[in-house]
């Protein structure tokens, strides 16, 4: 009897180790393919020439899968993808995956995907089809048909239909592609990319909702500005490139805020004006499911809302809050 005690706890004892083991291996499986996404993901920000990010665009895309189809992949936080922004709700009942892909002087392409928090893989690719959408802030589109933008925030919100996500995001935006009715395209393609990035960026308040393993995005919840106007489905803030803006959630005030802007005169000739912040604010706040258009936040002028702890932790860290 105990010799049948002793090999039966020796055999648990093995079968432990084996697990550990097992463990151990799609831990390290994982970290093999993160060095390979993790090179990908630098040369898709950095590669000197169009086609070599491109191609390693191309070539991240199914590498990513690979690594996500990995069992308990929703644990691992991928930290090395130093260019990828990876933003989760505070309830992680999903993640979502966002990168840049600067083509050319004229235009970004945005490319995403969101994992669903589930035993097996339910992976929702994000298509980029902002360059066709037409009345962008009251539309509302699926994945295949996604206002592409680098996320660096998600705000959940309960709503009558069920809880809903505000996804902050930025996007570089098509700037020559605003001036081709003008005529003036020639000359826009004469500037340089850094001359390029003088001129307009973007920051919108994206409405996700996840239903049935489906993405819908938009949704009329945002107040109108102005009198006898619709709702919004989002809210895009375009802005000058020179100018910084805040566009986020803000958990002290409870409310989103973003810089109110102002109308200057744009150097280049033939342009339209650009818009750069003023020093007061707008915003948002939630009422009974629907953001709430607040037109002045504060009544003093200031840099920042006030928070209630610095938004760096006096470390420094990129756009998507990772240390630098």
């Amino acid at each position: 009897m105990k010799y049948i005690c002793s090999l039966l706890l020796l055999c648990s004892f093995f079968l432990s180790i084996a697990q550990v083991d097992s463990l151990l291996l799609e831990k390290t499986d994982i970290e093999k393919m993160e060095d390979t996404l993790g090179v990908l993901s630098y040369s898709i920000v950095n590669a000197e020439s169009a086609e070599q990010r491109f191609l390693a665009c191309r070539a991240f895309i199914p590498k990513l899968t690979a690594a996500l189809k990995t069992p308990n992949s929703f644990e691992y936080p991928f930290e090395r993808l130093k260019t990828i922004s990876i933003q989760y709700p505070k309830d992680s009942t999903f993640r979502i995956f966002t990168w840049q892909l600067y083509v050319d002087s004229s235009q970004y392409r945005y490319y995403g995907a969101i994992q669903l928090n589930t035993p097996d893989l339910q992976l929702i690719p994000l298509i980029d089809r902002s360059f066709q959408m037409e009345e962008v802030e009251y539309s509302q589109t699926d994945n295949r048909n996604w206002y592409g933008a680098l996320y660096y925030n998600i705000q959940d919100f309960d709503t009558p239909t069920g809880k809903k996500y505000l996804l902050f995001g930025y996007d570089a935006f098509e700037n020559i592609e605003r001036y081709e009715d003008s005529g003036i395209r020639s000359r826009a393609m004469a500037f340089s990319h850094n001359d390029l990035e003088q001129l307009s960026k973007r920051k919108l308040i994206e409405v996700l909702t996840i239903k049935d393993g489906k993405a819908i995005f938009g949704a009329a919840v945002f107040t109108p500005n102005a009198p006898n106007a619709l709702p919004k489905s989002r809210v895009i803030v375009e802005y000058s490139a020179e100018s910084k803006i805040v566009c986020n959630y803000d958990d002290f005030e409870q409310a989103v805020i973003f810089d109110h802007l102002m109308m200057v005169n744009n150097e280049i000739e033939g342009s339209r004006p650009l818009q750069i912040p003023d020093g007061t604010f707008e915003g948002y706040k939630l009422k009974d499911g629907k953001w709430q258009y607040i037109p002045k936040m504060f009544h003093t002028i200031v840099d920042e809302p006030p928070r209630e702890n610095p938004v760096l932790d006096g470390e420094e860290r990129n756009i998507f809050g990772k240390k630098n």
